[in-house]
């Protein structure tokens, strides 16, 4: 096990930058999910992480030992660092153990060093040692790299989207399989990813990178409930924004007066905010229900989507102006009818930005 502390790193292309200042710790043991959409620099600090590319500036640092700075680049096959890439990238002339012990000293080759134990750790049988990686499923080639990557018993393992090429049902199995494997193995691990879902549930931490920034490092809870900026807010799950003021411990706004969040900085009153929360706090009662606070509104659109639903509501606060649209989320089962009169309130406390 080794902690990863990057400092400073930054990085450009032909005189683009694609990487700035990036400052980033994680512990040993832990696994970090690195979020960003496409062109956010994740891939780039992985390469710079692994020792494909150089920094342009900062340092780098693996259980203590320096691999990178202004003066020192080590190259990647002496940073001890474990690669998971996208398609598993398994040798197809090799059985099964050959891919595993691949990377291994010759000795160790030969006798086929963990191959069983490593089989155990991802939830492969021993059986699987003698087959060729065709003759899996997707789900268990990707165990079958993690094996590899785990095999020198490295002191970081960098996961490159290894979930992307499979299919949902797949992937959610083949996540929580390498999820207890790395736990096991009390690996230090990064995972790049662009999926949310993934990020969240996977990582006990997420930083997100935009634009080449890291924006939070946070716990997933922390990072979705309580982002920095309304940017991220409106990249990590879907946002509410709406226009509203401070005052007295409360933001005032379409849908009434709603508690602030208890770490919410202290702001003078009668401030000018965009307020934020989930759509899932946002609860659509019977039009008949009778909750104090609750709001009048219509359903415009609905998005089924079988487990839950998406919707878009419509408050009509003053007859003189357009109606304020709202986003809902709802069980599937119950799932309104564009069109139907329903009433909203509000659960859970919400997020504020200085406008």
């Amino acid at each position: 096990m080794s902690t990863l502390r990057i400092a400073g790193v930054s990085k450009a292309f032909d005189g683009h930058p694609v990487l700035h200042d990036v400052h980033l710790t994680v512990q040993s043991g832990s696994l970090l999910a690195l979020l960003g959409p496409s062109g956010s620099g994740k891939t780039t600090l992985l390469r710079l992480l692994c020792g494909f590319e150089r920094a342009d500036a900062g340092s780098i640092e693996i259980g203590g030992r320096r691999v990178a700075d202004d003066t020192l680049h080590l190259p990647a096959e002496q940073r001890q660092i474990g690669y998971v890439p996208q398609e598993g990238a398994l040798f197809p002339h090799l059985s099964v153990a050959d891919n595993i012990v691949f990377g291994l000293p010759r000795a160790q080759r030969r006798t086929r060093h963990r191959v069983s134990e490593l089989l155990e750790l991802v939830g492969l049988p021993e059986s699987c040692a003698h087959r060729a990686p065709q003759q899996l499923s997707g789900g268990q080639q990707q165990r079958v790299a993690l094996a590899r990557a785990l095999a020198p018993a490295p002191g970081l393992v960098m996961l490159d989207e290894p979930f992307s090429s499979l299919d949902a049902a797949l992937r959610v199995e083949t996540r929580a399989a390498v999820a207890r494997a790395l736990a096991a193995a009390g690996a230090t691990a990064v995972l790049v990813t662009h999926d949310q879902a993934e990020a969240l549930s996977l990582g006990h931490e997420v930083a997100v990178l935009l634009n080449g920034r890291l924006v939070q490092t946070a716990a997933p809870q922390t990072l979705y409930r309580r982002p920095v900026t309304r940017e991220l807010a409106a990249f990590v799950g879907e946002a509410v924004l709406l226009p509203g003021r401070v005052s007295a411990g409360f933001a005032h706004c379409a849908l009434g007066a709603l508690p602030l969040a208890q770490d919410t900085p202290a702001t003078p009153g009668n401030v000018d905010v965009d307020v934020m929360l989930r759509p899932e706090q946002i609860d659509v009662l019977p039009h008949d229900a009778m909750r104090p606070g609750a709001l009048d509104a219509r359903v415009r659109d609905v998005t089924f989507q079988g487990q839950d639903a998406a919707l878009t509501l419509e408050l009509q606060l003053d007859p003189a102006q357009a109606p304020t649209p709202i986003r809902a989320r709802v069980p599937g089962f119950r799932t309104p009818q564009p069109g139907e009169r329903v009433r909203v309130a509000v659960g859970g406390e919400v997020s504020v930005y200085p406008r």
